[in-house]
């Protein structure tokens, strides 16, 4: 059973961890993929090392041509070579991730099943990993890409949406394709490295980091862009900073917001409280290090980096928006972290140094964490899910 699979880019994030690691444990399965992915942006890190360690590695190809922002050149000249693909791999399924390789990918399929002989038409689904219809982009382009999209999902077999939350947005308020088009099938990622952390492993990333084991550490993870708003981040960590002498604050991560970043943490008195650790393999290292992890963005889907955290044994505090809720729940009783409004630095503020000033509050609040995203976002369970998407659509 031959599966494309096309994607954006493979740039540090959830989208590319699931298009590799499925595109590798689906093959003992009997699918044979094509994994096609277009070309980074600007300094966003890069996860195409995780190729070249995949256990059964997938045909991979580089399409230059694919790009992130709109260029209609290239997206011409990918919309083409996505065709040639389509024509020579005669796929069955046809499975695209992220907005642009949605766009393009679908409607190269859609054209090569207008010509494919009965029997041979490829099955399209697409997975919103979030969606760029909020917070991105004016009112005049999100209208535009709200109606490509809506033309694009009638095209379109099966729709997946990795919490119920962004299936809600995108059915109810943006009125994307029908409700029988859609499957929930969260994320799923191997957990094992994260959740084997303890005590040991904690103090030796706190020493590979030169952290004293008497620091209280927040940490954060992601690209440095507005849709992070790591500024939101600064404001927290400047009221946590009042409040604990011993507050140490971590951002693993680059972007073209680094240097503006850095700045304004000198201008809130906390460059030598804010470390800013540049794009990082050792993720586990973070983690085992921290005592909070902090999100702070406008807009997620699942956030990816929230559930590691939480394998990690690291409660979570974070904006409460998009997928959020999905990972931290919102039963007071068995709490993983805390949320607080968008924009309220106040309130996530006193989330942080309530789990920083109790101990035993931060490390009951951690093991629920640990407990509750193993049993969820495991690599197995997401595996299962697609493969028997895979073969209902094919019959």
């Amino acid at each position: 059973m031959r599966v494309l699979r096309l994607i954006t880019r493979l740039n540090i994030g959830g989208p590319s961890i699931q298009a590799i690691t499925l595109s590798e444990r689906l093959t003992p399965r009997g699918f044979t993929t094509r994994l096609v992915h277009g070309s980074l942006g600007e300094g966003e890190g890069d996860m195409r090392y995780l190729l070249s360690q995949a256990a059964s590695s997938p045909g991979a190809e580089h399409l230059p041509s694919l790009r992130r922002e709109l260029s209609p050149a290239n997206d011409y000249a990918a919309f083409m070579k996505v065709s040639a693909i389509l024509r020579d791999f005669r796929p069955h399924i046809v499975h695209t991730h992220m907005a642009k390789a949605g766009a393009i990918g679908r409607a190269a399929a859609a054209m090569y099943n207008r010509s494919a002989a009965p029997g041979e038409r490829a099955r399209v689904v697409h997975t919103y990993h979030g969606h760029v219809l909020e917070g991105y982009f004016s009112a005049a382009k999100t209208a535009l890409f709200v109606g490509i999209e809506r033309v694009l999902a009638r095209s379109t077999d099966r729709i997946i949406a990795i919490s119920p939350a962004i299936r809600d947005e995108l059915l109810q308020h943006h009125r994307i394709g029908r409700p029988e088009q859609y499957r929930v099938v969260p994320l799923g990622f191997d957990l094992s490295a994260l959740t084997a952390i303890d005590d040991r492993a904690r103090a030796a990333a706190r020493e590979s980091l030169g952290i004293a084991p008497s620091a209280h550490v927040v940490s954060t993870v992601g690209r440095l862009t507005a849709i992070k708003q790591h500024h939101l981040f600064l404001e927290t960590a400047r009221l946590v900073s009042n409040q604990d002498p011993a507050a140490l604050f971590l951002i693993a991560g680059d972007g073209e917001l680094r240097a503006e970043l850095e700045q304004t943490a000198r201008d809130f008195g906390l460059a030598d409280r804010v470390r800013f650790l540049g794009w990082r393999r050792d993720l586990a290292t973070i983690y085992g290090a921290s005592d909070v992890f902090l999100l702070t963005s406008r807009n997620e889907g699942t956030p990816v980096a929230l559930i590691e955290s939480l394998a990690a044994g690291v409660p979570g505090v974070s904006t409460d928006v998009g997928g959020v809720r999905d990972v931290i729940t919102a039963d007071a009783s068995n709490a993983v972290g805390f949320v607080a409004p968008y924009d309220d630095a106040a309130g996530l503020a006193a989330a942080v140094t309530k789990l920083l000033s109790d101990p035993q509050l931060r490390r009951a609040t951690g093991d629920r964490g640990r407990t509750s995203v193993a049993a969820r976002y495991g690599i197995d369970r997401l595996v299962d899910d697609i493969d028997a998407l895979y073969r209902e659509l094919i019959g």
